[in-house]
């Protein structure tokens, strides 16, 4: 039974985990890759360099759907290490199979709740980017409470970016975008690489198919 404490106690989730259809071959790399390139959740705070073999400059992506961004960005930026949370095991299944096939040996994998991954798996400025690309918007007024961006989340990132790191994000929805520009306009310890109220240009970067969306690219300060 779950009592009225219950539901006063439980966490407030940014996302709804839906399985999905996940194919044998997904299947399959999720049992026979996973060691290879996932990290697993709970356990102490994670050695970077222990776990990629190399010390390199890290970015973390939320939220990376089947991988494709991904996956070309760290082709792209092999200097870089990559770390990827999806809780879509499906699509952690898919991008695993694509970081075999193509021999791509930059990335490792999370499949669970970002927020807690980072809480209690990365230490302190230890990040030199963080990316959340097409969130889920949550448009319904009385779901913004679930929205991903929000004060408590960016202070946490703030604290895993190193001084300078950046906070790169992305909406195709205007409203969230205005919240996310409003609660970072509000948020100390950024500064927006844009200007005070303004979005971010397209970096040549970023991997995705041509699509409308508003960015925000703030790096952390010592404010």
């Amino acid at each position: 039974m779950t009592t009225q404490t219950d539901k006063h106690l439980r966490p407030i989730r940014s996302f709804v985990r839906r399985e999905g259809r996940m194919t044998v071959a997904q299947r399959r790399a999720l049992t026979q890759l996973w060691p290879r390139f996932g990290l697993d959740s709970g356990g102490a705070m994670l050695d970077f360099a222990a776990s990629f073999g190399r010390d390199a400059p890290l970015v973390v992506e939320i939220g990376f759907g089947n991988g494709e961004s991904l996956l070309a960005m760290a082709a792209a930026q092999p200097q870089k290490n990559f770390i990827g949370v999806e809780v879509h095991r499906p699509g952690v299944g898919q991008l695993l199979m694509l970081l075999a096939e193509r021999g791509i040996g930059n990335v490792r994998l999370v499949c669970d709740d970002a927020k807690e991954f980072l809480e209690q798996r990365v230490p302190d400025a230890s990040l030199d980017g963080v990316q959340l690309f097409f969130p889920d918007p949550w448009p319904k007024a009385r779901h913004h409470k679930r929205r991903l961006v929000q004060s408590e989340f960016v202070q946490l990132v703030r604290r895993k970016l190193r001084i300078g790191g950046q906070f790169h994000m992305a909406t195709d929805w205007q409203h969230y975008a205005e919240h996310m520009l409003a609660v970072m306009t509000g948020a100390p310890g950024f500064r927006n690489d844009a200007g005070a109220g303004q979005y971010a240009a397209r970096p040549e970067q970023r991997a995705l198919g041509v699509r409308h969306c508003a960015q925000l690219l703030v790096k952390g300060t010592r404010a």
